[in-house]
């Protein structure tokens, strides 16, 4: 199940990032790469974000969330050198994006 999570993950990180200018990758492999370490980034801190940010994401419905997934974007084109996203806003998109691209897909397949 968590490979087939990564594949969706990775084919909306593809889909994104071929729809927007500000973003660059290289292949498809380095899309099912950065699926892969952010969802590890997300294991190990996300959870953590989530917690500290807690009165944020009440207050705001939920979508400051799309906040701290900017951010695990964000380290995550910094771990990845064939990985790059130009500018804040073009990650709080890319991170929106790929967070509804990856719930439709899934969506639809289950």
């Amino acid at each position: 199940m968590f490979i087939f999570n990564i594949i969706i993950l990775s084919v909306a990180i593809f889909l994104v990032a071929n729809f927007l200018p500000g973003i660059r990758i290289k292949s498809f492999i380095t899309a099912i790469i950065v699926a892969l370490v952010y969802s590890i980034i997300n294991f190990l801190i996300g959870w953590l974000l989530i917690v500290l940010t807690l009165p944020f994401i009440i207050i705001t419905f939920g979508l400051f969330k799309f906040v701290i997934n900017a951010f695990l974007l964000w380290l995550t084109d910094k771990l990845i050198e064939d990985f790059e996203i130009k500018g804040v806003l073009t990650t709080l998109i890319a991170a929106f994006l790929i967070t509804i691209m990856d719930s439709l897909i899934k969506w639809i397949i289950y």
